[in-house]
């Protein structure tokens, strides 16, 4: 399963009422949204039609975040549905991501693409103009969400051609990674080639997409919706272990 198809399952499984895109480009994922949206990038050169209410904001993700109500757009300033796309820096995305959390809720869903490099050369930090594919150093993002946030469920998955994370149950109160940030960068940049592991390379632990999208949570998740956050957490996670994505999630810690 491609990327695009697994995000187009995600929109028809969760039916979301708002959906956030960090990476526009040509409006290829956008095209997918029938709600209201809110789409991000400095650059974004819309090929094509799109089919939803939407507030398209060329900046950078830093530059949107840093607006008083960087979300007025939506009915209310929370998201059922994110895909981050943007910068192909671990450093850039996991900014991308502290920044998303505070606007979500437990029953939300972050995608992340790029984070299942084929080979040492696409993880380079440098931008390949001879090849096609770059997926960057995304990649370290993951280790950092489950070392650091354990209450997370962060599962790869190995979509064609670069493979995706989809974070679960988000807690936009945490401070952690917040808070760790700084020290974590000078971790996360290093000279190229960047130190892949083999377990990514090869996708040892991804999971399958189609095993996620036929995970028996998604119509619990859209009704969990209903509840205060509060409430609705523990439920989520009990939905979570009854379909076993947290004991996946943990074997690769």
């Amino acid at each position: 399963m491609r990327r695009h198809e697994l995000l187009q399952s995600l929109h028809e499984l969760l039916e979301p009422r708002s959906y956030f895109e960090i990476g526009v480009n040509t409006g290829r994922s956008l095209t997918m949204s029938r709600t209201r949206s809110v789409g991000v990038d400095p650059f974004f050169a819309i090929n094509r039609e799109l089919h939803c209410d939407l507030h398209l904001v060329r900046a950078s993700s830093d530059e949107f975040f840093a607006r008083r109500h960087p979300f007025a757009h939506l009915d209310e300033p929370v998201v059922d549905l994110a895909f981050i796309d943007g910068m192909h820096l671990s450093e850039y995305a996991l900014r991308d991501v502290i920044n998303t959390e505070r606007y979500t809720r437990s029953t939300s869903v972050i995608v992340m693409d790029d984070m299942l490099p084929r080979t040492v050369e696409e993880a380079d930090r440098t931008f390949p103009r001879r090849r096609r594919a770059w997926a960057g150093d995304v990649y370290k993002v993951v280790p950092v969400l489950r070392s650091l946030r354990p209450d997370l469920i962060c599962l790869e998955v190995d979509t064609h051609p670069t493979g995706v994370a989809v974070i679960l149950l988000p807690d936009p109160r945490s401070r952690v990674l917040l808070e760790a940030y700084g020290g974590l960068v000078g971790g996360l940049v290093g000279p190229d080639p960047q130190p892949v592991p083999e377990e990514v390379l090869h996708r040892t632990h991804a999971v399958a997409p189609e095993r996620l999208v036929a995970a028996p949570i998604w119509r619990e998740l859209r009704e969990l919706r209903t509840l205060p956050d509060a409430e609705a957490r523990p439920q989520v996670r009990r939905l979570m272990e009854r379909a076993g994505l947290v004991e996946q999630a943990s074997a690769r810690t």
